[in-house]
């Protein structure tokens, strides 16, 4: 399985990469690099964010490959080179979260266990970070810790507030347009644009190249979500705030919130860490959304704190 080089985005030394099928038959796209420096501390598992690719975590690979981790990461099923849903063409589509955590289960059990050096660390952003909250439970003989970046645990400033998205999307869903992207949005969105007033990040030069990916490799994007995946999200967002699952989860957990985020709810994201029995979150002021595509300023604060929490950093 094909991963795509760059000249501003090199492919970070050692990679191996493939394809796995998960328990229904989709096909996921994974990569995995070895530690750079002496005996390996462990490994860290990237979970990317909805619409996101594994090119985009190029840099992310290599800072952590020179702090002595291995790294695996992969495409979510519906994005970048992972196996699609045919109905709902370039729609961002899944039907339930928990897919997703399949997905995980799958890269666990086939990629990362049988080839990457123990202990594992997961680092989730955005839906990658709930998809990682849902696993939680299940794998807590597996994570030795978590990193959470912006987690999706309530929508952020999107004209309308979450106790309305949610129910709208259930009924809409109900009535057979599951897959129907979301009214207004458009088709197929390869990236933000422009970068001013982009909710992302404020690095320019980061986000001029994801966005020079997106245009080499447009096979890799997805457009807006579908009502579905909204559904989906809202159900899963119900699940978290659940008092008696967050009790389950024994996995010592960092949640790291970017402090001018307006694609995910900080408020969420404060009920959230307030109930973790072995969790902290902490704030970094004035980032954006994606913390690790951010200005030094930002990403060096969001490694200072992973390097604090991370045994062997």
């Amino acid at each position: 399985m094909t991963i795509y080089d760059h000249e501003a985005n090199p492919i970070p030394g050692g990679a191996v990469s493939g394809e796995i099928a998960t328990s229904d038959g989709t096909r996921l796209r994974f990569a995995r690099w070895p530690a750079l420096a002496g005996t390996p501390k462990g490994t860290v598992v990237l979970v990317q964010g909805r619409a996101e690719f594994l090119e985009k975590y190029f840099e992310t690979v290599r800072d952590l490959q020179v702090r002595g981790f291995a790294v695996a990461t992969f495409d979510l099923r519906g994005q970048g080179g992972s196996g699609r849903d045919p109905r709902v063409g370039p729609a961002g589509h899944v039907g339930d979260f928990r897919d997703y955590q399949a997905d995980l289960e799958a890269v666990m059990a086939e990629v990362v266990m049988p080839n990457c050096p123990p202990p594992y660390y997961g680092v989730g952003h955005s839906t990658g970070a709930t998809i990682l909250i849902g696993s939680a439970p299940a794998m807590r003989t597996r994570f030795r810790r978590l990193v959470l970046l912006s987690p999706l645990l309530g929508f952020g400033d999107h004209g309308w507030p979450t106790t309305v998205i949610g129910p709208l999307a259930g009924a809409l869903a109900l009535f057979g347009f599951a897959r129907t992207q979301v009214p207004g949005a458009a088709r197929h969105v390869l990236y933000p644009r422009p970068f001013a007033g982009n909710r992302l990040s404020s690095d320019e030069r980061r986000f001029a190249r994801a966005a020079k990916l997106a245009e080499a490799h447009p096979e890799l994007t997805v457009g807006a979500p579908t009502i579905g995946w909204i559904r989906a999200a809202t159900d899963a967002m119900i699940r978290l705030d659940d008092i008696d699952f967050v009790d389950r989860i024994r996995i010592p957990t960092l949640i790291i919130a970017a402090g001018a985020d307006k694609v995910v709810s900080n408020a969420a994201t404060e009920r959230f860490a307030r109930t973790l029995k072995i969790g902290h979150m902490i704030t970094i002021p004035g980032a954006r959304h994606e913390l690790l595509m951010e200005s030094d300023i930002y990403r060096e604060q969001t490694f200072a704190a992973f390097d604090a929490f991370i045994p062997g950093s």
